[in-house]
């Protein structure tokens, strides 16, 4: 199996449709139908999130007509790509990467962690419904991570922050940091390992996402955004599955 991960500094996603029958894309604004869902390959998908990033971060996002996109798409929905993020309030995947009704599928959850529940979403979002593309996308200052940095113990959080620790301990190893939610380095460096980790655990509980991209019919990506400029940045994985900038 293999893990596409793109760079930690700079995720700026760019957009490449598939060309209509009259060789034009179709633009922005345009609801994904079965058959563009169908003609879409992984990586226009990473292009088409990565625009509508760019257009978020350029303070231009498409002016959408969202009640007719809804009217149109209670009939049924293709998105192209499955989004799992944090349950932190300003990192709504459809405002930061621009994406209309019927686009992406969206799993929130503090500190973009998996379990069988959100792997069995991925699943059913791309072997049932056809999507193309897993974006695992953390963010800076996320407090899931620096939680389970400080070994936070709240309830059902403490279970939740257990999925963040191997980030953590990993991120300890490489910095050489001091653990504390106070050493912005550490922090920095297990937001991103984290992601990794929940990349990996993807592919380690699903064979059949596992088999979809080792034949290229889907791709996991992951990143990190930055709640001040809203951009993403992507991370990419070494041979020895660590992340790299």
């Amino acid at each position: 199996m293999k893990i596409r991960i793109l760079p930690t500094t700079c995720l700026a996603l760019a957009f490449a449709f598939s060309a209509t029958s009259h060789g034009e894309a179709p633009p922005p604004t345009a609801v994904m139908t079965k058959a563009r869902q169908t003609a879409m390959t992984p990586d226009d998908a990473l292009s088409r999130l990565k625009e509508g990033n760019d257009r978020f971060v350029a303070g231009r996002p498409v002016r959408r007509n969202l009640l007719e996109e809804a009217r149109i798409t209670s009939a049924g929905q293709y998105p192209y790509a499955a989004i799992v993020s944090c349950l932190d309030s300003r990192t709504a995947p459809e405002q930061i990467f621009d994406q209309g009704i019927g686009d992406i599928f969206c799993a929130r959850v503090a500190g973009n962690v998996v379990n069988n529940d959100i792997v069995g979403s991925l699943e059913f979002a791309c072997k049932v419904v056809g999507a193309k593309l897993i974006a695992v996308v953390g963010h800076n200052s996320c407090g899931a991570v620096k939680g389970a940095v400080d070994r936070v113990e709240l309830g059902k959080l403490t279970g939740l922050l257990e999925r963040i620790e191997p980030a953590v301990e990993t991120a300890e190893k490489q910095t050489g940091g001091t653990r504390s939610s106070l050493d912005n380095v550490l922090v920095e460096r297990a937001t991103i390992d984290n992601v990794v980790h929940q990349m990996q655990t993807i592919l380690r509980k699903s064979k059949i996402l596992s088999a979809m991209q080792d034949k290229g019919e889907i791709e996991i990506v992951g990143g990190v955004q930055d709640l001040k400029t809203g951009r993403v940045t992507l991370v990419k994985l070494k041979d020895d599955g660590h992340a790299k900038r």
